[in-house]
């Protein structure tokens, strides 16, 4: 049969893709929006320079490795924010897995981000001491991965590309399982970020997601 219709779609903003906040086609590209990819949501802790924790809402990430190591790799952080200062300053970064449950917490500490702020309980979590990192750990958090900065690429001047090996994991008790509450209601969260519709660029708002198991292949 005949090829289903595509859009095609170039490496400049169509024109009739709306700017719906000042700067917004500078800090994501079109293709963001275009593609619509979801992606894992987390929160970062780092250590800011006075020693108080810094919270940060973030995604666009993968997480992968063989028998040299495991390594999250993180796509979307801005050479302006706290964070990626923070992991230059010290090396050391926690990667937070949270459930849907706590969405509004991770909310609360974007505008909570203040120097002097204890990011972890502007957000009203709580604070757990890590294994091999000096930053703590969010303890409502159900997975954390303890990572040390280990590579950085500048990728277009502001968006900045992190890789940090992972030299310790924490799951609580509930999540061990292997096909369990980590792929459902109360497990990861997805970011779902304006996708757009093509045609008529329609789509503002953002959404949230979690996991549902479609298929199980048994062979493994």
């Amino acid at each position: 049969g005949e090829d289903a219709m595509r859009i095609e779609i170039g490496p400049q903003k169509p024109e009739h893709f709306k700017t719906y906040w000042d700067g917004q086609y500078d800090l994501f590209s079109h293709f963001e929006y275009a593609c619509g990819i979801p992606s894992a949501l987390f929160m970062i802790t780092t250590l800011k320079e006075n020693g108080k924790p810094n919270a940060c809402f973030g995604a666009w990430s993968s997480f992968t490795g063989d028998a040299g190591g495991y390594y999250a790799v993180i796509g979307g952080l801005n050479k302006n924010s706290h964070t990626w200062q923070n992991i230059q300053r010290t090396g050391e970064f926690i990667i937070n897995f949270v459930s849907n449950d706590y969405y509004e917490h991770c909310i609360a500490t974007i505008g909570r981000n203040g120097a002097d702020e204890d990011e972890i309980v502007a957000g009203g979590f709580t604070e757990e001491s890590a294994k091999t990192v000096g930053c703590p750990r969010i303890a409502e958090a159900f997975l954390c991965l303890e990572c040390k900065l280990e590579k950085q690429v500048d990728l277009s001047g502001s968006a900045q590309l992190i890789i940090g090996k992972v030299g310790h994991i924490a799951m609580q008790e509930a999540y061990a399982g292997s096909l369990d509450a980590k792929y459902g209601e109360s497990g990861f969260m997805f970011n779902i970020h304006a996708p757009k519709d093509l045609r008529t660029d329609e789509g503002k708002p953002s959404a949230v997601a979690v996991c549902k198991i479609v298929r199980i292949n048994e062979e493994g």
